[in-house]
């Protein structure tokens, strides 16, 4: 059977976690397999015949594998948990079952409310200073019929759009009308995070919350320094802080 290489010097030989192992090795003894059943070399398989012997549901079947093992992941964006709710662990984070669930992030720092009214309520990783904070309303947008419900009637004034999904996908459409932006995942170079600087909405990502309501005012901390690459690869935290007003 065909040998692999890997350049431990660039990537290393130590896989992140042990589920990261398990999906590393189940891959690579698809493409051992696919690449002695092709009958030709390494070259001519990566550029030309792995597109078609290398598949979704190759790949859907190493997550089966995992899931059917017990492995459940943990969640980022909140729809996935709506959508797949048997591949996710329970979602913690969320208190009720209807539309007026607020984020209870368990590494949320919390305070009491300062000789401006503001308490402290969350961090988040900003994605680039501005010269002010950025002050508006709470509001969460969860849902693609919600997206559409801005789009009819419009996004109202000052929102800050509480947001789960770091893609940017859900929100592209009126991402240029929040005034800011607070995600739950992802980190300053997720897709939601480039489109935020094009459009110099401020914006924070990979954010930690607790106990913001529907319609609350809410500060960001826009003037916070931009996590930078090497803070991320050392593990070094770089927040800015969200305060909520009484």
């Amino acid at each position: 059977m065909a040998k692999l290489y890997v350049d431990t010097d660039k990537y290393g030989d130590q896989a992140a976690s042990p589920i990261v192992e398990a999906f590393h090795s189940a891959i690579k003894d698809i493409v051992r397999r696919r690449l002695d059943e092709s009958g030709v070399d390494w070259n001519s398989f990566v550029f030309d015949k792995s597109y078609d012997r290398i598949t979704a549901e190759d790949m859907r079947a190493v997550e089966q594998k995992l899931l059917d093992a017990g492995h459940r992941y943990d969640f980022s964006a909140v729809i996935s948990v709506h959508e797949r709710p048997a591949a996710y662990k329970p979602a913690e984070g969320i208190s009720g079952e209807d539309e007026d669930w607020t984020m209870e992030h368990p590494e949320a720092p919390s305070g009491e409310p300062d000789g401006q009214g503001r308490a402290l309520c969350g961090v988040g990783d900003n994605v680039v200073p501005h010269a002010e904070n950025t002050v508006g309303v709470a509001r969460y947008v969860r849902s693609s019929e919600q997206v559409m419900i801005y789009l009819d009637n419009g996004v109202p004034d000052q929102t800050i759009a509480i947001i789960d999904d770091s893609g940017g996908t859900l929100t592209a459409p009126i991402l240029e009308r929040f005034d800011g932006v607070i995600c739950m995942g992802g980190t300053v170079r997720s897709h939601l995070g480039i489109l935020a600087r094009e459009y110099g909405i401020p914006c924070f990502m990979n954010a930690k919350i607790t106990g913001i309501k529907e319609g609350q005012r809410v500060e960001i901390e826009t003037t916070a320094a931009a996590k930078t690459a090497e803070a991320y690869q050392k593990g070094r935290e770089m927040t800015g802080s969200i305060w909520k007003y009484a």
